[in-house]
């Protein structure tokens, strides 16, 4: 009897360090209570050149006292914490040789994910390469001063309606491209950060504090305060936020200055190229443009950025320059699984002057972007038009109904569905297919025009320069 007591204890307390167990050694599902409730945190450890740290650790502190899990980046400085519960939770990333970078408190609500980036500093900055940088002041003084903002219901641009509208929506994504830090606290937040600001300016500091004031709607204040944290310390997320502030309210001039400014520096910063590509592209320089979204390409090729932007330039583009196809191809071989690489080396295809190939592998390019995401209007459009010019009116017809019924606005597929049903003789299918085509073009016409109204333009004066400042140098 006395045995079988002495033996059940051991057994309970066997399972009672197995488990002591497991909760040391758990990832990040430590912290979740409901797993269909959970949610993930993920991020990029970077330099302040951008640059990402490969085994920095990352420690993740939970609602309660002394509760936390860490792991370490990869190759590219990336981290995942998943089954995380709702609460507020707090980041630590540390690496030797730089200082230790705390991120929060924030938020996590449930099935939320959350993605952060997380910059450090270098503890000996005499050799480090970006704080070197970040002592050489962005100029001696700027080309250019931003004096307001006004409405842009009135504004023009350069090109046709589709170069315009390709150009705003290229705009955004590179603005995207800042990772802008999601600060808790809003008001609260901002009044602590300008009490730090009363006692020292600081370029973090000033740099939070624009990330606060856009958020809220204050691009005027905010792109002064990016200005003068970038002035500080001409980092890479400092000089790339200020640009990307510029860029997406159309003040293209100075955006070119920022990140001409920037490539300078950093030159091995993707987004900065991509960022000044898309101010040369928005300016009307379109096909110095396309020289400088090459050169991204071949600064970071195996990023996937990059590519998204070839394929999205192209759309509104007739003649495309020497080598890009064969960055889209590239763009395939990396990410055969990506419907997108299929869909934009496709296009690239249709466009190039001499294609030996024919149309059959640019057909087979597009097959395959369904294949893969049976949900991309724009290849299901592509095929239709071949088709189209085949005659073969069947699947011509099958492709562009496709179109329809998996595109947002398909006003193109509704105008290519009336030629195809003209050509048949059937005019009441035509008509039906035209007043659909002009329906949804007016909505569309009328949700870019809403977004326009929205999105307030920089009033900005260009002070005398130099000649060769006046544009951005050209790509290497």
């Amino acid at each position: 009897m006395l045995s079988a007591l002495m033996n059940r204890s051991l057994v309970r307390r066997a399972r009672r360090i197995s488990l002591a167990l497991a909760f040391l050694s758990a990832p990040a599902g430590i912290f979740a209570q409901t797993a269909l409730e959970t949610s993930a945190i993920e991020g990029k450890v970077c330099d302040r050149g951008n640059r990402p740290l490969a085994s920095a650790t990352v420690v993740l502190e939970g609602p309660a006292a002394g509760q936390s899990v860490s792991t370490s980046t990869d190759a590219q400085g990336n981290f995942r914490f998943t089954g995380i519960s709702t609460g507020t939770y707090r980041l630590r990333a540390k690496l030797p040789d730089f200082a230790e970078e705390v991120e929060g408190p924030f938020p996590i609500t449930a099935k939320e994910t959350k993605s952060l980036v997380l910059n450090l500093r270098k503890v000996n900055p005499d050799t480090s390469r970006e704080k070197a940088a970040s002592e050489i002041p962005f100029s001696d003084e700027t080309h250019f001063t931003v004096a307001g903002v006004t409405d842009t219901t009135s504004l023009g641009g350069h090109g046709s309606d589709p170069v315009r509208r390709n150009s705003d929506a290229l705009s955004r994504d590179a603005a995207r491209l800042a990772n802008p830090k999601d600060l808790a606290g809003g008001a609260a937040e901002e009044v602590r950060l300008r009490e730090k600001l009363k006692k020292q300016d600081d370029a973090d500091v000033r740099f939070q504090l624009a990330e606060l004031e856009e958020k809220s709607g204050r691009s005027l204040e905010a792109v002064n305060d990016y200005q003068r944290a970038a002035e500080m310390e001409a980092t890479e997320p400092h000089l790339f936020a200020w640009g990307a502030e510029l860029l997406l309210h159309r003040a293209y001039d100075p955006a070119i200055e920022v990140f001409t400014k920037g490539r300078g520096l950093y030159p091995d910063s993707m987004r900065m190229i991509l960022g000044l590509g898309s101010a040369i592209y928005a300016s009307g320089a379109s096909e110095k443009a396309m020289e400088v979204f090459l050169e991204a390409c071949d600064v970071a090729p195996s990023e996937e950025t990059p590519y998204l932007f070839l394929g999205k330039v192209q759309k509104t583009e007739k003649v495309l320059p020497d080598g890009w196809t064969e960055r889209l191809k590239r763009f395939v071989s990396l990410y055969p699984e990506n419907a997108l690489a299929h869909y934009f080396y496709a296009v690239a295809l249709m466009k190039k002057p001499s294609n030996a190939e024919g149309g059959s592998q640019t057909e087979s390019q597009l097959k395959e972007a369904t294949r893969l995401d049976p949900h991309l209007g724009d290849a299901y459009l592509e095929l239709g038009i071949l088709a189209s010019q085949r005659d073969d009116t069947t699947n011509a017809i099958f492709y562009l109904q496709q179109a329809v019924a998996n595109t947002p606005l398909p006003d193109d597929a509704h105008y290519r569905l009336a030629q195809v049903y003209r050509r048949m003789g059937d005019a009441e299918k035509a008509r039906q297919e035209s007043d659909l085509y002009k329906e949804i073009n007016a909505k569309k016409q009328e949700q870019i025009e809403r977004e326009r109204h929205e999105l307030q333009q920089f009033v900005y004066t260009l002070r005398e320069q130099k000649p060769a400042s006046q544009s951005a140098p050209a790509p290497k």
